[in-house]
């Protein structure tokens, strides 16, 4: 649905998106993640024409944003959920994107309804708090019952129930045969309804695959407790595998707990306890974005 090619944007010395590549599939959620400054919210501008890059396209179906007769009947986005005036109503501020994009009237009830606004459509924008104000925005972003929905952080401000909420509406998007790209840092949530990642980190493309595909980079953490972890660390040496001792417990990476049982059992070693613990989405991210991080805490 949406190809993204060579995107390139330079602000001064400062190369905020190199050479960008990626496809987004329509009936998916894609996720769009990486560290503060990696280049996701400008990649994002210019996909919907607010940024112009220095190279490279977007293009969906086909057809660049610019270029589509209709963009709010192809894409609806949410890049910033602020952006409305805070003296008008709910349902004012949805009539005026309605008139402005050639919308009928009539879709501003029903996306206030969608999105869990209909009692207080008429209350003014400037009293909502963020969640309200993001589920105002998405209402916008629905009005022209686009193919694609672009949104970056759409889960900033909501509660428990407002991001559940947001995750089942975006599932059922998708499961309809829409196209959801979203920007998360909220990994975990992530990891339960996103169905592809695209990575990035210093404005450069890191990977684009499924969710399983990603987290099967890493193999889980095997802990071993056992009397002789010396002779345990020897034997489980190799080119492959790092073992952390502490105490009696060993900490080991690069193989599985059947092998370590296994090579324990050969070698006359007692176990005391074995354990493994998978790695997950986030600890792979952070391993993958690490090296890239504009902003490291100490």
């Amino acid at each position: 649905m949406i190809t993204v090619s060579a995107l390139t944007k330079q602000y001064d010395r400062r190369v905020a998106v190199s050479g960008m590549t990626f496809d987004v599939a329509a009936g998916r959620v894609t996720g769009f993640v990486g560290p503060n400054g990696a280049g996701k919210s400008t990649t994002m501008r210019m996909m919907v024409g607010l940024t112009r890059p220095d190279h490279g396209d977007v293009r969906y179906h086909g057809i660049s944003y610019t270029r589509l007769r209709h963009p709010v009947r192809v894409v609806g986005s949410v890049l910033d959920a602020g952006n409305m005036h805070p003296g008008r109503t709910a349902r004012d501020h949805l009539r005026a994107m309605a008139v402005l994009s050639t919308i009928a009237v009539r879709r501003v009830d029903e996306v206030l309804h969608e999105v869990g606004l209909d009692t207080v459509a008429d209350q003014r924008a400037g009293g909502f708090s963020l969640g309200m104000r993001q589920r105002l925005a998405l209402a916008g972003a629905l009005l022209g019952e686009p193919d694609v929905l672009l949104l970056d952080e759409p889960s900033n401000g909501l509660d428990p129930d407002g991001i559940r909420w947001l995750r089942n509406s975006l599932t059922e998007f998708a499961a309809r045969g829409g196209t959801v790209f979203v920007s998360s840092h909220l990994i975990g949530e992530l990891a339960i309804f996103a169905d592809d990642l695209v990575v990035v980190g210093a404005g450069r493309l890191l990977a684009a695959e499924t969710v399983e595909a990603i987290t099967a980079r890493q193999t889980a953490t095997v802990v071993a407790e056992t009397p002789q972890p010396t002779e345990l660390a020897r034997v489980l040496a190799g080119p492959h595998i790092t073992v952390e001792a502490d105490g009696d417990r060993l900490v080991v990476r690069g193989t599985t707990k059947a092998t370590v049982s296994q090579l324990a059992f050969e070698n006359g070693i007692r176990l005391v306890e074995l354990s493994e613990v998978a790695p997950t989405l986030e600890d792979t991210l952070l391993d993958m974005t690490g090296a890239s991080a504009e902003y490291v805490s100490a």
